[in-house]
This record gives structure tokens, sequence and C-alpha cells, in this order.
């Protein structure tokens, strides 16, 4: 990779990660919605505005049902979720728990498209639950009803980021990334703008936007929403999309040493251990190959359990494996 690229991969996982930065500030004094819609708003209009400049054809019109569906499951719910989770999640965990977003889309995968899991890709899957469980446990919050509401929170984002994910191969594809992300920014935006509404008897949440809170909305909107995906499309053109996933190991990294950083977060071994394990299991399923003796273990196990006609079966899976 070039130094130009891995610039822009480290740009990129630097402002995905100081997302949950800016959430953190901001969703305690505007709410969880009202942040969300700006956020869309303002990254929508942004890369409206980009796009108008290099004249490129957004298909609006055309593809404005697919955008509306994409705008709810790759932006709306999951930016309300972890705008909701961070109420009471620190920016660090929550960066970590997004993680798990390649574990729930090859789930989604082989639940909705066939897509047959591998035992290198179940095992990610088995691990990656582990390390969820061990950030979670070991991290430094008390352990109660409300976290874990807003664990759950968290996990139901990146769940939505998978079904987005997978959407977006049938929906989108041959479409430019440009007009998928302006789109479903703007879709977004839409949807979520009769919530964001204040309701009768509560104030406005621009009656509580200090100067601190305002730079955080524009910085999580421009920045790591228009920008990043700039720089991500940019990366995607450069490299390829295999060595553009590195982000998911990245930005975690950054969003732990920008909640440190910036808000005094503590940094326990727990919470590294936690996001070791995650990553050990977003590895697996993203195409890491297992140790021989690990599927050789693996298929005893199997083969133990399953009917004679069955073995076949599991060996054309340890085939597959092998040929990776």
């Amino acid at each position: 990779m070039k130094a130009r690229d891995l610039g822009a991969l480290f740009a990129l996982a630097a402002l995905w990660g100081g997302a949950f930065l800016f959430i953190r500030v901001a969703s305690p004094a505007l709410g969880p919605v009202p942040l969300a819609e700006a956020r869309v708003t303002l990254a929508g209009l942004a890369l409206l505005v980009y796009a108008v400049a290099l004249r490129a054809d957004l298909g609006l019109r055309r593809r404005w049902k697919s955008f509306l569906v994409m705008g709810a499951l790759q932006a709306a719910i999951p930016y309300t979720l972890i705008s909701t989770a961070e109420l009471h999640l620190s920016a660090g965990l929550a960066a970590i728990l997004n993680a798990t977003t390649p574990l729930f889309g090859a789930l989604v995968a082989a639940v909705w498209l066939g897509q047959r899991l591998s035992v290198g890709k179940g095992v990610g899957l088995l691990i990656g639950l582990l390390g969820v469980a061990a950030v979670t446990g070991w991290s430094a919050l008390p352990w109660t009803l409300t976290t874990a509401l807003a664990v759950g929170a968290s996990l139901l984002a990146a769940f939505s980021y998978g079904i987005a994910g997978n959407y977006a191969r049938r929906a989108f594809a041959g479409v430019a990334p440009l007009a998928s992300s302006t789109g479903q920014q703007l879709a977004a935006a839409v949807l979520l703008a009769p919530f964001a509404l204040p309701i009768a008897g509560v104030s406005a949440p621009w009656t509580r936007l200090s100067l601190g809170v305002a730079w955080a909305v524009v910085a999580l909107a421009i920045g790591c929403t228009s920008i990043a995906f700039l720089f991500y499309f940019y990366l995607i053109n450069s490299v390829g999309a295999v060595s553009t996933l590195s982000v998911t190991f990245l930005a975690p990294v950054f969003g732990l040493l920008w909640s440190a950083l910036f808000l005094g977060e503590r940094i326990t071994l727990g919470t590294v251990g936690g996001m070791v394990i995650i990553f050990a299991g977003v590895l697996l399923v993203m195409g890491a190959r297992l140790p021989r003796w690990t599927y050789r273990r693996t298929r005893a196990a199997l083969v133990d359990a399953a009917p004679a006609e069955s073995v076949e079966s599991i060996d054309s899976i340890g085939s597959i494996e092998s040929s990776r």
C-alpha cells in the first residue's frame, strides 16, 4: 500500500473512530433523534453540493425507494441507536461494539441470502460473541439493566449495518458510491424529520446548543460522515474493498484513543482484551484461514455428533476451507 493510501486509511479510521467521541458529547445535550437528524441532514447536503460540483448523476428520482430503505438501515436506525447507547456507554466501548458489524453481516448473508457459513466463519462468529461478552463484562462501567439495554442498542445498530450491507449488494450493484451515500443520507433526513420535531412541552434541542456541542455536531456530520465517505470512495478505487476493510480494526482503536485523550475515559486491560477477541472473530469471518489443526479438531467433533450420511458434507466444508 502506498504512503498516500496508508494516510487515507488512517485518516478514515481516525474520523470514524472520532464519530463516537462527538456523539458522546452531543447526544446528552440534543437527544439521540435530533442529533441523528442533524447529522444526516448536514452530511447529505454537503455530499449533494459535492456531487453537483462534479455534475454527478445521483439518480435520486429513479432509486428513491431503495434510498429510503438504505437510509433507514444504514443511517437513521443505527445513528439513532448509537446515539441512544452513548447516553449510558463510554465512547470507546461503543466504538468497539460497532466493530461487530462484519459478524452480523456474515450472519445475515447466511440466513437471508443462503450463503453457507464455512467452519472458519462459524468459529469466527462464536469468538466474536465471546468478545462482546468479554468487553462488556470487563469494562469499567457498572453492569446494570440500563447498561445492558445500551449494549443491546449498540449491537442492534451493528446488526442494522449488517442488513444494509447485504441489501446494498443487491439493490445498489453498479451504482456509484457517491450516489448511494448521498441518497441514503438525504433519505434518512426525510425519515427522521417527523421524530426530530420538538414535542409540546419539551424545549427544542437547539435551545440547549452550546458552542462545544455545535462544533461536535458539525464535526460529526461534515468530518466523520461526508469527508469520511470521500476517503472511503478513494480507498475503494485505489486499493480495493478488501484492503479498505482493515479500517474495521483501526477505527475502534482511534475511538478508544480519542475518548481517553479528550473525555478522560479509562482504557482497561479488560477492554483491550475484549477488543482483541472481537477482532479475532472478525478476521475469521472476513476470510482468514483457520490453522489446519483447528479444522481437524472441529471435524472430529462434528463427525462424532453427526449421522454417517453427513460426514461427506462435513468433509466438503473442510475442502473449501483448505482451498481458500
